[in-house]
């Protein structure tokens, strides 16, 4: 049974930590179209990208709340991911989110067929639904009993990662 709660509600709810599985190559559909185009076309970073995120996760920090999230992935790496992990993740750093990598290009995906989810203080998971273009198609809440395989999930990608800023110093671009 799916909650009428909203991803904005669960952001606002949680208590102690917001995790997120990402599992795609792809998300350019969504937010930040304009500053992915910049980065196709070679330009600069543009100030205060991802300005309003990174003061929201500083003011989820300053509450003792912790955001982090495991991105499931192989090399190379899509244009995309490269600005995503280069721009975004780099960026959203600096407001106190955490990244973790799950390379499954030399691996065997532990986490194969899971959706993209975020699972709030290990209770209530949100599934992320995209499209083909990595278009935001909205989020179905679960009920808080449907949260326990993606607590195992959660643990699955935790144990297999290692953290962002270790993975990048080996494979940026």
């Amino acid at each position: 049974m799916a909650s009428s709660s909203t991803l904005a509600e669960l952001f606002e709810r949680f208590r102690h930590e917001a995790f997120r599985l990402e599992t795609l190559d792809d998300y350019s559909g969504s937010g930040n179209v304009d500053a992915y185009r910049a980065f196709q076309a070679g330009q600069p970073q543009p100030e205060g990208y991802n300005a309003g995120w990174v003061a929201e996760l500083r003011g989820l920090a300053h509450e003792g709340k912790r955001v982090y999230r495991v991105h499931v992935l192989r090399r190379p790496l899509t244009e995309y991911l490269r600005f995503e992990l280069g721009w975004g993740y780099q960026t959203n750093m600096a407001g106190g989110e955490e990244f973790f990598i799950l390379d499954v290009t030399d691996a065997p995906n532990p986490l194969e067929g899971v959706p993209d989810f975020w699972l709030f203080d290990s209770t209530v998971t949100a599934v992320m639904g995209y499209d083909d273009q990595g278009a935001f198609q909205g989020a179905q809440v679960l009920s808080a009993a449907e949260a326990e395989r993606f607590v195992a999930y959660h643990e699955t990608a935790l144990a297999h990662a290692e953290p962002f800023t270790d993975w990048w110093a080996k494979y940026g671009e």
